[in-house]
């Protein structure tokens, strides 16, 4: 990074750089558009970030981000609770929720199994789910990993973790999204017919 730059910029700079999928380029461009706007734009970020920690919270249902007691989903009384849509982030819920074919509720983990990135079932919500489904069982458990090689281990592991709770059906969305790819990104039609072309792994 140029040490020309003043500090405040560097900062902000490698602040933005810290951000998933944003290069040095792309900050330094977000920073010095910062720069040029006018002081209610920083403000407002600013607020917005700072709002995220101190309004968010995860809802203790399904673990999904929500500002209420529930999130929308469960507090939902017409949804159907007897389907759990397990997915790795919230932005996998709002992916099906845009589809509009699923209305059952969800489970979501924050993550998949990556021992190389030391994430194992601990940093995720997996025991969570395990409790829910003892204490109210369900008669499905769609898996909605993205198709992805930690999205597999990570099915996989559910599905020898639920094996116990003989009477659950257990199933998987079909393949109809390409591996390698992520749910947030699929468009509605195939991640509809992914859904509804769902197979059974238990």
């Amino acid at each position: 990074m140029s040490a020309n730059f003043p500090h405040s910029v560097q900062r902000l700079i490698e602040a933005f750089s810290r951000l998933p999928g944003v290069g040095e380029k792309s900050a330094q461009r977000l920073a010095f558009h910062l720069v040029r706007s006018p002081d209610a734009v920083s403000r407002e970020l600013g607020t917005a970030a700072m709002a995220l920690k101190t309004d968010l919270k995860y809802c203790p249902c399904c673990r999904n981000i929500t500002d209420a007691e529930l999130c929308r989903v469960c507090d939902d009384s017409a949804r159907d609770a007897q389907q759990i849509c397990v997915v790795e982030e919230p932005l996998d819920v709002l992916a099906f929720e845009r589809a509009g074919m699923y209305r059952g509720v969800y489970h979501v983990l924050h993550g998949a199994l990556n021992p190389l990135d030391g994430i194992g079932p601990e940093q995720l919500t997996i025991a969570d789910l395990v409790e829910r489904v003892r204490e109210q069982p369900p008669t499905e458990i769609i898996l909605a990993m993205n198709p992805s090689t930690e999205g597999e281990a990570t099915a996989m592991y559910l599905t020898r973790q639920l094996a116990e709770f003989e009477s659950l059906t257990i199933s998987r969305i079909a393949r109809g999204l390409p591996t390698g790819s992520e749910l947030s990104y699929a468009d509605e039609v195939t991640l509809g017919a992914a859904l509804s072309g769902r197979n059974s792994v238990k």
